[in-house]
């Protein structure tokens, strides 16, 4: 009885692994046709932080970032090898639904995408695509609905607003809803690929607050230009040249304490 409990209460390396990290790569190679863009990338990235990918442009952070909802494969003759692991699971293995996926794996992209909609039918878009017509009842819907602006901290603003269009929103305000669609289909995992590249500085400011909560909730990926924000915002930082991983480590070490020449020159401005 005794061995027997023993064997139960054992935590595996790779159990002890994935409560450590949300996010991890294993010899991660992708090519668009004969251009390598990602070379042998291996991270690990954990939970309830956010973690700032930097590096020059086109050195494959967003590449990177598609990589963990495998939305590069949109693309025509892009060639994928070696292993992401999300939640203890391979998304490159061939059991692996793309839609249930893209449900724990979200993503913000640069420039805010509201659909041409009500509010409210954009907060439930996602939830209208993934599951049957009469699944939740009205009352349901408007909680998720007021529970999602609410998260995002839009709900005062549209509250009376719910049927008009979100394209009539300021840019903050859409990109504050495209994070809100996603969050009835209770992602694990959120994606931002330059969020703020669109909006003034008091939208930026307002995104990054926003995006500091949330990642009490959800393991959060941001890809950003400015050196500013990732200092800000990120608890780590992972940096990348040429489709390498060059440094990955909190975010002050790399930055007041890079131990490569390239991240040094990188963060201090001296070339990208």
């Amino acid at each position: 009885m005794n061995t027997a409990t023993t064997q139960t209460n054992e935590t595996t390396p790779a159990a002890e692994s994935a409560t450590r990290y949300s996010i991890q790569t294993d010899g991660l190679n992708l090519w668009y046709g004969k251009f390598q863009a990602l070379k042998d990338v291996c991270v690990s990235i954990k939970p309830s932080i956010i973690t700032a990918l930097i590096g020059p442009s086109g050195c494959g952070k967003t590449t990177l970032l598609r990589c963990f909802n495998r939305i590069n494969e949109r693309y025509e003759n892009v060639t994928t090898t070696g292993q992401v692991t999300i939640l203890e699971k391979n998304i490159y293995d061939s059991n692996v639904s793309l839609s249930e996926l893209r449900k724990t794996v979200g993503m913000v992209f640069q420039r805010p995408n509201p659909l041409p909609i009500s509010i409210y039918k954009n907060v439930l878009f996602g939830i209208r695509v993934h599951t049957p017509r009469s699944t939740f009842t009205r009352d349901q819907r408007d909680e998720m609905v007021e529970s999602a602006l609410r998260d995002v901290q839009l709900w005062d603003d549209v509250k009376d607003m719910l049927r008009k269009k979100a394209t009539l929103l300021s840019l903050e305000q859409q990109q504050k809803l495209c994070i809100a669609r996603l969050l009835p289909l209770k992602p694990r995992v959120i994606l931002m690929d330059e969020p703020c590249s669109a909006l003034d500085a008091e939208g930026v400011e307002r995104i990054e607050e926003l995006v500091n909560e949330l990642r009490e909730k959800y393991t959060i990926v941001m890809v950003t230009h400015n050196m500013g924000q990732a200092r800000r915002v990120s608890q780590e930082c992972i940096f990348m040249l040429l489709g390498e991983i060059i440094e990955h480590g909190k975010t002050l070490d790399v930055f007041l304490n890079p131990q490569h020449k390239d991240t040094e020159m990188y963060v201090t401005g001296r070339y990208g």
